[in-house]
């Protein structure tokens, strides 16, 4: 395998486990919401929009390799 079918693979891998993460994210904003942790549930939220950005340059970075 070369290099840039590797970096495609890994670049799949890491948008996957990007992905994995932020709804990790969303679901820890829900549990502190009911918590009555709201400004911790809105960081949690932000954490959620802000990791679903960076899958829009994964997605940049896999076409950038074709």
């Amino acid at each position: 395998m070369n290099d840039l079918a590797k970096l495609n693979k890994l670049l799949h891998h890491w948008m996957e486990h990007n992905h994995e993460h932020a709804d990790t994210y969303r679901e820890w904003a829900e549990k502190a919401a009911s918590l009555g942790k709201k400004e911790l549930s809105d960081t949690l939220i932000k954490l959620y929009n802000e990791t679903k950005k960076l899958n829009e340059l994964f997605l940049k970075a896999i076409d950038n390799l074709k």
